[in-house]
């Protein structure tokens, strides 16, 4: 790993939003999964939950794929067990649903702990999901059409949050706000991928970077590397 991209992961790893976090309910189209991911890692989130409509879903969801290695994504079983973790970790729940109480989404203060639930492309929001949301948010269309793709959506509502946390200064941190942990498994996983695979393989912890991304290990780890 070169320096310049070592110093790249550590700026992206600083501006990480852990308190910031999409929950994708039974999204079924890989297209939009992918675009939705893309537009996290875009606007800085860590990672983002899901309750998938199938096995397919959840493993095409986890295969390691652009912007799929820099966003991390929890599968729940229900939605119920998804919302309930949000909640525990302090997180206001939003949920695009074109409601009597629901809010244009840019009236939202995005600084606080937020997770916003995304829909099926079929159904939309469930009845379930409606009942564990905090409130409903609403993109204004002034045009025939009553939605928008929930990838576009995602993103208009992730730009906004990220607007908002940018004038507070929530980008600019000296410090990543992922735990030291994380942060070595991520820039080991991303900058020595080859490497982690077979030490993940074989049951090997990963060893320590120095300062420029280059691996810090004693000869008995790379002996067992080696090893057939």
């Amino acid at each position: 790993m070169n320096p310049e991209r070592y110093a790249r992961i550590q700026d992206v790893l600083r501006a990480r939003q852990t308190d910031l976090t999409l929950c994708l309910e039974e999204v079924h189209k890989p297209n939009n999964v992918s675009a939705i991911i893309r537009s996290a890692d875009a606007t800085g989130l860590h990672r983002i939950h899901a309750v998938w409509p199938n096995q397919q879903m959840k493993t095409l969801a986890h295969t390691s794929a652009g912007a799929r290695n820099w966003v991390e994504v929890d599968t729940h079983d229900t939605i119920q067990a998804a919302v309930s973790e949000l909640k525990n970790q302090g997180m206001q729940v939003l949920i695009t649903n074109l409601s009597d109480t629901a809010v244009d989404f840019r009236d939202v203060d995005y600084t606080q702990p937020t997770a916003i639930i995304l829909g099926s492309e079929k159904t939309g929001i469930t009845p379930e999901a409606l009942a564990l949301a905090d409130q409903d948010i609403v993109i204004p269309m002034v045009g025939m059409v009553q939605s928008l793709n929930v990838s576009v959506a995602s993103a208009l509502i992730l730009y906004e949050a990220q607007r908002q946390r940018q004038i507070a200064g929530m980008y600019d941190r000296s410090e990543s706000r992922l735990s030291p942990e994380t942060i070595q498994r991520i820039l080991f996983e991303r900058g020595h991928p080859v490497l982690a695979k077979v030490a993940k393989r074989k049951g090997l912890p990963y060893p320590p970077l120095d300062d420029e991304g280059q691996i810090l290990a004693d000869p008995a780890w790379w002996q067992e590397m080696q090893r057939a």
